[in-house]
C-alpha cells in the first residue's frame, strides 16, 4: 500500500525525494482574498453571506451559548483528564521575570506580558475536535490571557458548533464562542465585526482556506503558524512490532486524504510486514476510503535506510509534525533528533496519546516547519519586553561607547542624545 524509496547506500539529500503533501497556500490565498476583504470592509453581513454559502447555515447572530448539558459522562471524564494533564505540563512552561544587573546602577529586566485578546480556531470538517479546544485554551489561560474567543463552524442541523466543542469550552470556562468557521472566521477575528471585537493573535489548525486566510491577515494580527496537512514519521528497526507501526500510520491517515504517513526503517522485513498489516487493518476501519487515499498518496511511503544514523538524517531532514521512535534504545535515539514537532519514544507512546492525554500539545508545526518552529505552548501567548533602567553614573560610564558606535553607523544624533545629558 505504501510506496517505497530505497536510500540504502545512497548519499542523496533526502529533502529532495521524501514524500510530502502538496499544499498550495499561495493559490488558495488569491482565491480567498475577496472573502477576507469583504469581511474587512462589510463586517457581519459578509460573514453571514459566507457562512450561508459554505456551511449552508443562515445565522442572524454568530455568538452562541456555551453549555455542556447532555455531555456523555465518559466523554466528560476523558476531557477533564485531558485538561488536567495538559494544564500540568503547561504550568511548568511559565516564564519568570528576570532582572539582570549589567553594571552598578544599570539593569535590564525581561518581563513576560500575555497577549490581551486571542482568537482560537477549532476545525469542524471531516472530524470534530474538542481536544483542540483543550490544546489552545489551556496554554493561553496559563499564560494569563484575559479574553479568549473560540470560533468553530456551525453544524447544518443545529446552526451551532459541535456540542462536544461547546462542552469543552464550558469545562474550560470559555464564554465567548462564535458559530463561524473557515476563512470568514479568521477574517472576523482579525478585523472584528459589530458583534465580535478584533483579537491580537489567532491560533489553531485548519484547512487550506483557514491557512490562506491566516497568511492574509498576518501583520494585522499575530498568528501561531500556517498549518498544513497532518503527518507522522516513524523511525523503526527490526525490533519494532509491525502491528503497532501499521496502527499508528493508519491513525494519522484517518485525519484527511492529504495526511502523510511515513515509515523510515533499516529493515526491509519490517517494511513488508507493515504493508501486510496495513492491508488487513485498513479494511477494518470506519474511514477506509479516506485512510486508503492518504496511505496511497504521494505524501506517504516507506523509506529504506542502511543504518539508524542514516535514518536519523532522513527524519531530521523531514522534520515531521509527529515523530515516533520504535527502535532499540529508543530514548537514546530520540535524544539525537534535532527536528520534529513532538517526539514519541518507544512502543507505548503512540501519537494518539499525544493527541489527547499525554499532557503535551498537539498543535504542532507541519510541512517541514519543525526545522525552525515550535508547537503551541504558553510562550505562544506571551511577549517578552525588556525594561531598561540606568542611573546617571551608569549611563555616563558607557556614553563614549554609545557615541563611538553611533558615529560608526553615521547616526550622530544618536550619540548626541547621550552627550546632551552631560553638558555642563
Amino acid at each position: 500500500m505504501l510506496s517505497r524509496i530505497d536510500l540504502r547506500g545512497k548519499t542523496t539529500d533526502p529533502r529532495r525525494i521524501l514524500p510530502r503533501a502538496q499544499f498550495d497556500v499561495s493559490h488558495a490565498v488569491e482565491q480567498i482574498r475577496p472573502l477576507v476583504e469583504a469581511v474587512r470592509d462589510h463586517g457581519a453581513a459578509a460573514v453571514r453571506q459566507a457562512t450561508l454559502r459554505f456551511d449552508g447555515v443562515d445565522l442572524e447572530r454568530f455568538r452562541v451559548p456555551v453549555t455542556d448539558v447532555g455531555l456523555d459522562s465518559d466523554v466528560r471524564a476523558a476531557l477533564e483528564e485531558a485538561i488536567a494533564r495538559v494544564r500540568k505540563v503547561h504550568e511548568d512552561q511559565r516564564r519568570r521575570e528576570v532582572v539582570t544587573q549589567v553594571v552598578p546602577g544599570g539593569t535590564v529586566t525581561e518581563r513576560w506580558i500575555p497577549v490581551s485578546r486571542v482568537g482560537l480556531y477549532v476545525p469542524g470538517g471531516l472530524a470534530m475536535y474538542p481536544s483542540t479546544v483543550v490544546m489552545n485554551v489551556v496554554p493561553a489561560q496559563v499564560a494569563g490571557v484575559k479574553e479568549l474567543v473560540v470560533c468553530s463552524p456551525p453544524q447544518k442541523e443545529t446552526g451551532l458548533p459541535d456540542a462536544r466543542v461547546l462542552a469543552a469550552c464550558a469545562l474550560l470556562g470559555v464564554e465567548e464562542v462564535y458559530a463561524v468557521g473557515g476563512a470568514q472566521a479568521i477574517a472576523m477575528l482579525a478585523y472584528g465585526t459589530e458583534e465580535c471585537a478584533p483579537v491580537d493573535l489567532i491560533t489553531g489548525p485548519g484547512n487550506v482556506w483557514v491557512t490562506a486566510a491566516k497568511r492574509l491577515v498576518r501583520g494585522v494580527v499575530g498568528i501561531d503558524a500556517e498549518a498544513g496537512p497532518t503527518e507522522i514519521a516513524i523511525l523503526a528497526d527490526d525490533t519494532a512490532d509491525p502491528v503497532h507501526v501499521a496502527a499508528d500510520l493508519v491513525s494519522q491517515a484517518e485525519h484527511d486524504p492529504l495526511a502523510a504517513s511515513v515509515l523510515v526503517t533499516t529493515s526491509a522485513e519490517l517494511a513488508d510486514a507493515v504493508d501486510e498489516e496495513l492491508r488487513a487493518q485498513v479494511a477494518q476501519t470506519k474511514h477506509m476510503e479516506r485512510i486508503a487515499a492518504a496511505l496511497s498518496g504521494p505524501q506517504s511511503g516507506t523509506v529504506l535506510v542502511s543504518s539508524l544514523d542514516q535514518g536519523l538524517a532522513v527524519v531530521n531532514a523531514y522534520a515531521a509534525e509527529h515523530l515516533e521512535i520504535q527502535t532499540r534504545d529508543a530514548r537514546a535515539v530520540a535524544d539525537r533528533v534535532t527536528s520534529a514537532g513532538a517526539i514519541f519514544v518507544g512502543p507505548y507512546s503512540p501519537v494518539s496519546l499525544g493527541d489527547y492525554c499525554a499532557g503535551s500539545n498537539h498543535v504542532l508545526p507541519t510541512g517541514g516547519c519543525a526545522r525552525h518552529s515550535s508547537g503551541l505552548s504558553v510562550q505562544s501567548f506571551l511577549r517578552g519586553v525588556h525594561i531598561v533602567e540606568y542611573d546617571e553614573a551608569a549611563l555616563k560610564d558607557v556614553a563614549h561607547h554609545v557615541v563611538t558606535l553611533a558615529n560608526v553607523e553615521d547616526l550622530p544624533a544618536h550619540g548626541q542624545a547621550v552627550s546632551a545629558r552631560f553638558r555642563s
